[in-house]
């Protein structure tokens, strides 16, 4: 720990001491209080489920292979392709190499000689080893490599076939970087040319995160290898291609009531089609959930979206179990034959529809069906005749085409209903907490009454500051609410903070969102497509982090039911919007000309043509290829993303600017940013935007951005575009080409200070929930409504820096739990800055 980190950890310590020191709660006469917190004595707040909290698992950065399946050998049938990533061939993954004297040639093969037609590509060892010498190939395993325990037991397993008459002697040697073993090693034959499963033990020797897999031949002739395996026998439960332990034990500790899988993107992107030879086995499919079942050497492969190979090794009977063994509830998403995430396409063939609704309802069979059913007996023979007892199927992720999207959405649904009128079908609301995609899911899953909606958002930490009390005006007799996504926008403490306050409003709503799961879940910190996440990991080692830590804390604390309770105190006001005006672009080359910046009377703040160059301008990030051209500004790189210059320092709060537009080319338009004050903080209208398609408002927060405004939107390449960007304090009317285009009032306030107080009927406790989501301590005066409690509470609190963060190295965000003293009906006490504060107190 850093001398900072730690004298962090001492200051927190004494403040803690000195808050519970003695059990001596602050008192009333000596503080004024910033805050009260009142507890209604008569009221009858909602039950909330046991299912409240749940996680959410999607195979994004790596996630599955390499992360919470337990399979240590990376690319074990040698299926990865550069359809999966421009990197990738079939032997990525592993190193082909005599030793010896041996000899030989390796390579990948997709021929009639596959162990099946959905694993199609082998590994071919052309063997010419003289006797004593051997050839073959060796796994580098993930991140640093192998990671094995000195005394632990692994399940090696080959399918192999040689057309050597006398056999093809083969030795598996788990081996160090220098080529020291790690195990002794294990010999086998492979006999006939027909394909075999061969199985072996080995028990390691010594401790290494750094190992490496050697699979050796010796002698001549054509081996073939197929699914080499490397398992730890000692997974989550231990059960058969398991889950790797320290992984499930986190989430496990989370005690959570759901687990929505698979995704997320990758179910709702790709081709819909079949991975078959009537479809020319497509790579880069959506989640079908049959391709995912059955003995893994027959499961299909695919090209995960997010950008690597994906094996179904952890498919959707692991998901069924794993679901069960730590008590959640199972929550599968199905494609809706309409691609998400930038896609935006639908895929308008009757049959495939057809098909994947009767996937639908093979999958409850799966799940649910007995033994004597085609699926229920595949799931029996999987090793389960039990069923799991599905309650919940989802249907599509994040569409952007409400239309296309919900006719497909009410086909399924009156499919399942009619067979399994149990079954909740949930539905969503597209990729954002607002805007004309989110207004047109909302109506009409109202319309179609629609049991459950699923919201997804990501967004800053002053979004969340500020919308405590979203689902205060849902409408309590329309849909409920799953939350299945969210997240602010980074890893730091603030962000957990300002995810907590949140939570508080879901709680006090738990009437209307029944369902909520931060996002993403896991991440390898050598593979990162996402951020921020959940658990973080590598090859040996996991660590929590600060949301993790809050999440964990409001998952096992969550009572039965809302004590309703009120709270008031000061909040922060909106402030006008002031700073730099700026041009953007993201993968597009556009040109911009005659920017100016005026006060509603017509006095000019900024002006620049560009007709005596660019001086005026600074970058705000180092990206694309600015210059003047033909007395314009131009950004000619039409691959670069994520551009920006700046210019002016915009003071007055009320202003226009105007300017030209041009997109040259590329696949998306422009971007005019106003507001622009430090790196990170802007707000920019973004016109053509995701792939052309949407127009949007977003604001920018130290990085992380909120949706403000969006509509379907798109620019023609070669117009010239007039805006107007007319700011009134916190008011903005944007006008394009002379008309109103949109308009918005950035006034949230901002609630540093949230609370909710819950009961847990088996302990007989109340559970004050308090968030202080700044730098000052807050005095809080609480008032739990003349209930006769006991004069002790166990209080836990996690607080620190808000910019710290967990890491491989350190944990300086953890819990700590205290008894205090001093409670009763009425008692006042401090809240640490940058804290969330749980005290569960005993009623009498």
């Amino acid at each position: 720990m850093s001398p900072y980190r730690a004298l962090l950890g001492l200051a927190a310590a004494t403040a803690l001491v000195a808050a519970i020191g003695g059990a001596t709660p602050v008192s009333a006469q000596a503080q004024t209080p910033d805050y009260t917190i009142t507890v209604d004595p008569a009221a009858a707040g909602p039950k909330i489920d046991d299912s409240m909290y749940g996680v959410f698992f999607e195979d994004i950065n790596f996630a599955a292979d390499g992360g919470l399946y337990a399979e240590l050998v990376r690319n074990r049938s040698f299926e990865f392709l550069p359809a999966d990533n421009r990197s990738y061939t079939g032997l990525t993954g592993w190193t082909p190499g005599a030793e010896t004297g041996g000899a030989g040639t390796a390579s990948t093969v997709d021929d009639a000689a596959r162990l099946n037609d959905r694993n199609r590509t082998y590994l071919k060892l052309a063997l010419t080893s003289p006797a004593g010498g051997q050839y073959g190939v060796t796994n580098a395993g993930y991140n640093t490599g192998f990671a094995v325990t000195r005394g632990a037991t692994y399940d090696f397993s080959v399918w192999a076939r040689s057309d050597a008459p006398a056999g093809t002697p083969v030795s598996v040697t788990l081996r160090d970087t220098a080529g020291q073993p790690l195990a002794a090693p294990v010999a086998l034959t492979v006999r006939g040319d027909s394909w075999t499963r061969y199985r072996a033990t080995v028990r390691a020797m010594r401790t290494t995160d750094a190992g490496r897999l050697a699979v050796l031949a010796a002698g001549t002739g054509t081996l073939r290898l197929d699914m080499v395996s490397l398992f730890p026998k000692a997974t989550y439960k231990g059960r058969p291609n398991g889950l790797r332990k320290d992984l499930a034990d986190k989430i496990a500790a989370l005690d959570p009531g759901f687990v929505r899988f698979p995704g997320g993107c990758l179910v709702n992107t790709g081709s819909m089609y079949g991975y078959d030879a009537a479809a020319n086995y497509p790579r880069a499919r959506s989640y079908q959930w049959k391709d995912t079942v059955g003995p893994v050497e027959t499961r299909a492969t695919n090209n995960n979206f997010w950008g690597y190979n994906q094996s179904y090794g952890l498919g959707y009977y692991e998901y069924f179990q794993f679901s069960e063994d730590i008590g959640a509830m199972p929550l599968p998403v199905l494609p809706a034959l309409v691609t998400g995430c930038g896609q935006n396409r639908a895929t308008d063939d009757p049959a495939l529809l057809q098909r994947h609704i009767q996937d639908a309802l093979d999958l409850i069979e799966f799940a649910n069906g007995p033994v004597s059913t085609k699926w229920g007996a595949l799931r029996a023979e999987m090793g389960h005749r039990k069923p799991f007892g599905l309650t919940h199927v989802a249907v599509g992720n994040e569409e952007n085409l409400p239309d296309a999207y919900f006719a497909n959405f009410l086909k399924f649904r009156e499919a399942i209903e009619a067979k399994y009128p149990d079954i909740t079908v949930v539905s969503n609301s597209g990729p954002d907490d607002q805007g004309s995609t989110f207004d047109n899911l909302w109506a009409k899953n109202k319309a179609a009454k629609v049991e459950m909606v699923d919201e997804h958002y990501y967004n800053s930490p002053a979004w969340f500051l500020g919308n405590n009390k979203r689902y205060d005006a849902y409408d309590r007799a329309g849909p409920k609410v799953f939350l299945g996504e969210y997240a602010s926008l980074d890893n730091k403490l603030f962000n957990s903070l300002a995810e907590a306050s949140y939570m508080t409003g879901l709680e006090r709503n738990a009437d209307v969102v029944k369902l909520a799961s931060y996002a993403p879940l896991l991440a390898n910190i050598d593979h990162v497509q996402w951020k921020p996440d959940m658990i973080w990991f590598d090859n040996d080692e996991s660590w929590g982090s600060t949301s993790y830590q809050v999440q964990k804390l409001f998952m096992t604390n969550v009572g039965d039911r809302v004590v309703p309770s009120t709270a008031s105190g000061k909040v922060i006001q909106p402030k006008p919007i002031t700073g730099a005006v700026g041009l953007s672009t993201w993968a597009t080359a556009a040109t911009y000309d005659d920017v100016k910046v005026t006060s509603p009377n017509g006095a000019v703040l900024f002006n620049d043509d560009f007709s005596a160059g660019a001086g005026q301008w600074t970058p705000v990030q180092p990206r694309g290829n600015w210059s003047v051209v033909d007395g314009a500004y131009r950004q000619s790189d039409n691959g670069a993303e994520d551009t920006l210059v700046k210019a002016g320092n915009i003071t007055a709060t009320d202003y226009d600017l105007t300017l030209k537009a041009t997109k040259q080319s590329g696949r998306e338009g422009f971007l005019i940013a106003f507001g622009v004050r430090e790196t990170g903080n802007y707000y920019w209208w973004n016109l053509g935007g995701w792939n052309n398609t949407q127009g949007a408002v977003e604001k920018a927060t130290n990085g992380a951005k909120e949706l403000l405004l969006a509509k379907p939107n798109s620019v023609t390449t070669g117009t010239t575009y007039d805006i107007r960007v007319e700011v009134r304090g916190t008011k903005v009317r944007l006008v394009l080409n002379g008309s109103e285009w949109g308009s918005f009032d950035d006034n949230q306030v901002t609630e540093p200070f949230a609370q909710v107080v819950t009961h847990d009927d088996a302990t007989g406790e109340l559970i004050v929930k308090v968030v202080n989501a700044q730098d000052t301590p807050a005095v809080t005066t609480v008032d739990l409504g003349k209930r006769k409690v006991a004069s002790k509470a166990r209080m836990t609190v996690i607080t620190g820096d808000p910019q710290e963060q967990n890491t491989r190295s350190a944990e300086p965000i953890l819990p700590v739990t205290t008894t205090v003293r001093g409670i009763s009906s009425v008692f006042t006490r401090t809240f640490a800055p940058n804290s969330v504060t749980f005290l569960r107190i005993r009623t009498k």
